[in-house]
């Protein structure tokens, strides 16, 4: 899983331990879902704390997720960390709804094999 960290004008500079902050969050939410997610984009960003009654600081992230559309989840919070945090815990309840309603669709659908073997047999 490629995990990609984006900031936005608003941080003057960008230091190591932030990317290797969000790279923990986002491991520890959604490792578990490796082999179905390709990669996931994190937006950072700090607006003016004026603006919004619940923080000035912005996460959003992205997940690409193979066989099913991307699964964009996003927080504010006064702290950057916390905003982080938050966002990584949507994402693990985004994609466990996601996966879920993907594995169950694919439950429900005959295996093409079968079908094919059904078919064959209903023109007998």
């Amino acid at each position: 899983m490629d995990i990609s960290v984006n900031t936005d004008n608003s941080f003057k500079t960008r230091h190591q331990g932030l990317d290797e902050y969000v790279r923990s969050e986002v491991e520890n939410a959604v490792g578990r879902f490796g082999e179905h997610i390709r990669r996931v984009d994190v937006h950072l960003s700090n607006e003016n704390q004026q603006k919004r009654a619940d923080g000035g600081n912005h996460c959003m992230m992205e997940a690409r997720v193979t066989g099913y559309e991307p699964v964009v989840v996003h927080d504010h919070a006064a702290e950057l960390h916390q905003a982080i945090a938050n966002a990584g815990n949507k994402l693990q309840r985004a994609l466990d709804s996601a996966l879920g309603r993907l594995n169950a669709k694919k439950m429900h659908e005959p295996p093409p094999v079968e079908a094919e073997a059904y078919k064959n047999l209903s023109s007998s």
